[in-house]
């Protein structure tokens, strides 16, 4: 004989079942950072522990510590706090603060001075990142080289000139992808570089000095060009948007932006001084 078992509004002993309502996520309008709480979560490639990434003030994503510490147990120098999504290197005068996992990752050498609250810590999270190996839920990803690819190529993480500044991208321009969070609340597949959106020009430019930056020899660098698109489409370049999302400003972003502000000083090894392709028509020197 088959029961079947129809859902009712109550248990099995009488006592009424409560159904919590469905809580959607939404997006303040005034928040500095569009990021939905769920995506600012990732795992470490080095050594499988959980990190939550937040954006500094200058927009550059850091990953912190998913737990808070005591403040008198973390150095001056590895303080954070959060406000308003956004991650600042310093603690907010209360009693617990936030760490950079770069200070805590066993598969890295601590980028501040530890402590024995920290080097304990540290111990537990190699303790856990051997046993992953061991069981084979992780295998760690070691650091790419940079390695600067050939002159007739693409370079690998071109500088682009948008919005009156330059910045750095992560990775070539045909692999940087959409950030924005689909109606499946999936990242989106699609690519900020749109075959029917205007494109940018490859340009020679000189590579400082820029925008208060250090002035350096009088040298020439490639540099894909935004900056005679119009507003808009320089924006959507560094929200890192696919056209289709640029339009609808109520979705939100499921990971952070790639971008990293360009400093001729620390990406030395990023600077080309031969554009990509010399036949090309559209490349110009400036």
């Amino acid at each position: 004989m088959c029961l079947n078992h129809t859902p009712t509004s109550r248990h099995w002993d009488g006592s009424p079942r409560a159904t919590p309502p469905r809580r959607f996520l939404h997006v303040a309008a005034h928040s500095p950072s569009r990021l939905l709480r769920h995506g600012q979560s990732g795992i470490c490639r080095r050594c499988g522990h959980r990190i939550d990434i937040y954006p500094r003030p200058d927009q550059r994503p850091i990953a912190l510590h998913p737990a808070e510490l005591t403040t008198h147990s973390v150095p001056a120098a590895c303080r954070w706090h959060l406000s308003s999504g956004i991650a600042h290197p310093h603690d907010d005068g209360s009693d617990w603060c936030r760490i950079p996992h770069a200070a805590l990752c066993p598969a890295r050498t601590p980028s501040c001075q530890t402590s024995p609250r920290l080097n304990a810590l540290r111990r537990q999270l190699a303790v856990r990142t051997r046993r992953l190996i061991d069981t084979g839920h992780f295998t760690p990803t070691p650091p790419a080289p940079d390695t600067p690819p050939a002159a007739t190529h693409h370079p690998s993480r071109p500088v682009v000139n948008m919005l009156l500044g330059r910045y750095l991208a992560d990775g070539p321009l045909q692999h940087i992808r959409c950030v924005a969070q689909t109606r499946h609340r999936q990242r989106c597949p699609q690519p900020v570089l749109n075959p029917d959106s205007p494109a940018g020009t490859w340009r020679l430019l000189p590579t400082g000095p820029h925008r208060c930056q250090l002035p350096l020899a009088d040298t020439l660098m490639a540099v894909y060009d935004l900056s005679f698109l119009p507003h808009t489409e320089q924006r959507r370049w560094r929200t890192q948007r696919c056209p289709t999302h640029a339009a609808l400003t109520a979705a939100a972003d499921l990971t952070v932006t790639t971008w990293q502000i360009f400093d001729p000083l620390r990406h030395g090894a990023h600077i080309h001084a031969r554009l990509p392709h010399p036949t090309a028509g559209r490349i110009r020197q400036g």
